[in-house]
């Protein structure tokens, strides 16, 4: 854990993950005993650290028509796997990609679709950038919630 975030930064960090976009700085400060500017101004800082590294909608893709979510399980060669990682979240149909540091498997790609005609064409744009694709997952359901040590003890 690095020095430079405090137990009122981690209570920012919990509230914005709870609900970034409902949770108003009065209310942050509120829980943290903290003035309304000295939220905002540490949210800032925060974004300019890169710890906050941005804002997302949580889309629920079933509702919104594309019910397959697919995990591929992917390898590339070491040297150039962080490089692929946006060239790979350029294909249609990729949300997500995770670079792993263990195992053969070192990338993990997120996929939705329609139907399985949606991914097959995702797949082998994947591999036509060199990915072995050693794995493959259908995702049922995919929840989260903010990391517990953020939580305040107030």
């Amino acid at each position: 854990m690095t020095d430079d975030i405090d137990d009122i930064d981690r209570a920012i960090l919990h509230a914005l993950q709870e609900d970034a976009r409902h949770t108003s700085s009065g209310e942050i400060a509120e829980r943290t005993g903290t003035s309304g500017s000295t939220v905002r101004k540490r949210i800032k800082r925060l974004e300019s650290k890169g710890i906050i590294k941005g804002y997302e909608a949580d889309v629920d893709y079933e509702q919104s028509g594309y019910p397959l979510r697919m995990l591929l399980f992917c390898t590339a060669s070491i040297p150039e796997r962080g490089d692929m990682v946006e060239d790979i979240l350029s294909i249609d149909g990729v949300v997500s990609v995770q670079e792993l540091v263990t195992g053969e498997q070192n990338l993990l790609v997120t996929v939705v679709g329609e139907t399985d005609s949606d991914i097959t064409p995702v797949a082998q744009q994947l591999l036509d950038r060199g990915l072995t694709i050693a794995d493959e997952v259908l995702v049922r359901s995919h929840e989260s919630t903010p990391f517990g040590d953020f939580e305040p003890d107030v």
